[in-house]
């Protein structure tokens, strides 16, 4: 899988950089919500757990991902402005139980 990054834009409001790429698997499944996070880390030279995924979508047949997310300079920056739902799916938070 080779991830290469469309555009970025740095966030200073929220204190994040938003990006959008483009993941090319031919041949290969579609990637995990967790693989991309550890590609575009290493691509950005950040730590996984800085990265979260807002989605990504693949094309039936063509063997790529395009996708939005969203790297934050501090964890706790980004479990203040991001849903918790988005939080639970890219491992980053527990999935809180509903009320009854």
């Amino acid at each position: 899988m080779k991830v290469d990054i469309v555009s970025k834009f740095e966030n200073k409001v929220l204190d994040r950089i938003e990006v959008n790429f483009k993941a090319d698997h031919d041949g290969e499944p579609t990637p995990s919500r967790d693989a991309i996070r550890t590609a575009l880390a290493s691509a950005l030279g950040v730590p996984k757990e800085s990265v979260v995924v807002d989605e990504m979508g693949s094309k039936y047949g063509i063997g790529s991902t395009e996708g939005y997310a969203k790297v934050y300079n501090d964890v706790e920056v980004a479990k203040k402005y991001e849903k918790n739902y988005i939080l639970v799916r890219n491992g980053l938070a527990e999935k809180k139980a509903k009320k009854a």
